[in-house]
């Protein structure tokens, strides 16, 4: 494995194989799930995968949140609590590069698919909802 992977599977690349594993089954259970599902579900399912927050969304947000806490702890009490913002700018840059930083296995574990998972998803159920409403005309 190169030291900087292919954006797109960097994620995938760093996450334990079992992880990946369950987290290709869930999506492949979504997919069976809408077998022979009218337009209406599948435009509704199509609106689901449009909300959900894929990997780097939810590190982005929880870089933010702990640089935040550490800034202004560091500023109102105490200059050690910048040592926060340090560690997770080192991390997220560890991230960029690599595709892994310390939260990303519980990210992983809790289920949370990279975008190009959920594109996977909502490729397979556009085709569907395509020929739903060709079948109808």
């Amino acid at each position: 494995m190169s030291v900087f992977p292919p954006t797109a599977k960097r994620v995938f690349l760093r996450t334990n194989s079992h992880v990946n594993k369950s987290i290709e089954n869930r999506t492949n259970q979504n997919i069976r799930k809408y077998e022979g599902a009218d337009s209406k579900t599948l435009t509704g399912r199509l609106k689901e995968l449009d909300r959900e927050w894929d990997t780097e969304r939810i590190l982005e947000v929880n870089a933010s949140v702990l640089v935040f806490i550490g800034t202004a702890l560091g500023f109102f009490v105490s200059r050690y609590w910048l040592i926060i913002p340090g560690a997770v700018s080192f991390y997220f840059l560890q991230h960029a590069l690599q595709g892994w930083c310390p939260p990303l296995p519980i990210i992983r574990r809790m289920g949370i698919r990279t975008a190009a998972e959920i594109s996977a998803e909502r490729e397979i159920i556009q085709k569907r909802l395509k020929h739903t409403r060709e079948t109808l005309l």
